[in-house]
């Protein structure tokens, strides 16, 4: 009997054998739903919430984080995927698979009466291994567009369908050129400001080197288009403000009242007029036009002064957008109206307010130099947009892993194929000790996962095609992948067929410590206060 047992009666207890059953079985569960999502030709999930939402995705990510999951097993390999896309933006599918195969290859052997412990030591061997051909295989090269299109391309063709890919790809990879400062300094993917607009298809997502706001100026007079404008970014309030402290006012007749309520009106009105006297002193005798841009609020009658201006006010921007502006547009965002200066203005070839039902946009296009940039997601419902949005965030990160490794890795399954034959040579073998050998083996059938799944979602054999990776490999020498359009083997430097070297070395990483960690359980307790309840 479990020793827990005499301390707690109603615990629940699985051991050795059973454990290791229930863990294999929650990791085979997950790979079964998730194996069908994986390439380019994977298959879409429909998720269906409570409130009947719906959201079409082979994101392997938004499946895992979308799905209710029961199991604890199942939950915790869950948890290492969504981890592993927050770290690198990509491979959640790949992780699942490759945690099941792991469990399932080492099941074999240790039915055969073989200790987990020693499969795990061959797995930690072959990890090594199979870095160092990570290594071998990487491509060191300069990150020019055409490779980057390449990498963000094989990212997104995963997620969406190809005619949508190769218009997001050219828009993700702008994207990034656009807020990247130069080599060596980081990349703050926060500067893509993603905008979503519910009308015509996803085809005509595109990107706006400037910046688009989700609101328009309040005052009906304002101008809708402005050309060759002047931006001034500010964060101070162009209202009637109350006190901050708890004040009665006592007054002995109702002009002291005027005089008090024309007081506080003008200390608004002051700042107004500083404001008008910079348009007059960069504007006048010219076509030049001038937007104000304020986090705080303008109130009807400060608006009102600012349009007679000719001035096109916005209030109440959002606050992360103040500091796109600045890179967007150039100038500095002001706190203060005391030491406005001409230097202290951005500038935008074209201002215009976009109207679409009910909703506004304002777009600032055509600035010089952009730092941070706008990708406008449009498609004719909810969750083509939610698709797209979740792409374009795989895509940028895939981006921004290749800028940053300055390598990348071939794809289309051609480094699973390399660490296989790696890890079974002879030579490298012979230098493991002892039965660890059975983990080493466990480990290079199930890097083969990959390969194998890739050739079963194209709709050709996995068997067949996995025989013709490996003899090709050996004559050749090079890293072939798989043609999933023919079944037919490639060589995914010529197609420009890309991954990250980050998402691959994270992959190996976390696999092997996931799938070792859930090997070793021996034993498992529901003794937990909740379970007991009743």
């Amino acid at each position: 009997m479990a020793a827990v047992k005499s301390l707690n009666p109603k615990a629940e207890v699985a051991r050795a054998a059973q454990a290791l059953q229930v863990n294999i079985s929650a990791a085979r569960g997950l790979q079964e739903v998730l194996r069908t999502n994986l390439g380019p030709r994977g298959t879409m999930k429909m998720l269906v919430s409570g409130a009947g939402d719906i959201k079409l995705t082979k994101d392997g990510n938004v499946l895992l984080h979308e799905m209710q999951i029961q199991h604890p097993t199942a939950s915790l390999i869950a948890r290492v995927a969504t981890a592993q896309d927050d770290i690198t933006g990509d491979g959640t599918t790949s992780n699942v698979l490759i945690i099941g195969e792991l469990l399932k290859q080492a099941d074999l052997f240790i039915s055969e009466g073989l200790h987990p412990r020693i499969v795990t030591e061959g797995f930690e061997k072959a990890k090594q291994k199979a870095l160092q051909v990570l290594d071998s295989v990487k491509v060191v090269k300069e990150m020019d567009r055409e490779t980057l299109i390449n990498v963000s391309r094989t990212s997104l063709r995963t997620k969406v369908g190809p005619k949508v890919a190769d218009i997001l790809t050219e828009v993700v990879v702008d994207a990034v050129l656009c807020i990247c400062k130069g080599p060596g300094e980081p990349i703050d993917l926060h500067m893509v400001e993603i905008m979503e607009m519910k009308h015509k298809t996803d085809t005509d997502t595109r990107l706006v080197r400037g910046l688009v706001l989700d609101h328009g100026a309040r005052h009906p007079d304002m101008k809708k288009r402005v050309e060759d404008a002047f931006i001034l970014t500010c964060n101070v309030s162009l209202e009637y403000e109350k006190s901050e402290v708890n004040s009665g006012f006592f007054y002995k007749t109702a002009a002291d009242r005027e005089k008090l309520v024309a007081a506080e009106r003008k200390f608004v009105d002051d700042r107004v007029q500083q404001v008008i006297d910079l348009k007059k002193k960069v504007c006048d005798g010219t076509e030049k036009g001038f937007v104000v841009i304020n986090q705080k609020g303008i109130d009807p009658i400060s608006l009102d002064l600012l349009a007679r201006e000719g001035i096109v006010a916005l209030r109440r921007a959002k606050r992360r957008n103040m500091e796109r502006l600045t890179l967007a547009c150039g100038g500095v965002a002001m706190n203060s109206f005391d030491d406005l200066t001409p230097e202290c203005l951005g500038h935008a070839g074209l201002v215009y307010e976009h109207v679409l039902g009910e909703d506004k946009y304002t777009f600032i296009e055509e600035v010089h130099n952009p730092r941070s940039v706008t990708i406008v997601i449009k498609g004719p419902n909810k969750h083509t947009l939610i698709q797209i949005k979740d792409a374009i965030h795989d895509g940028l990160r895939a981006v921004k892993n290749a800028i940053e490794d300055g390598s990348v890795v071939p794809g289309a399954g051609a480094f699973e194929v390399a660490a296989h034959a790696a890890i079974t040579s002879a030579e490298f073998l012979n230098s493991v000790q002892g039965r660890a050998k059975y983990g080493v083996k466990a480990f290079a059938e199930a890097l083969m996962v990959i390969p194998k799944i890739l050739a079963q979602n194209s709709g050709f054999d996995p068997q067949e095609t996995t025989v013709k990776l490996q003899e090709e490999y050996v004559k050749c020498g090079q890293a072939v992948g798989l043609d999933v359009s023919s079944g037919d083997v490639l060589l995914p430097a010529d197609e420009g067929i890309w991954d990250n070297f980050r998402v691959k070395k994270q992959l190996l990483h976390s696999c092997t410590t996931i799938a070792a960690n859930l090997l070793l359980v021996d034993e498992i307790m529901k003794a937990g206060m909740s379970s007991l309840k009743g």
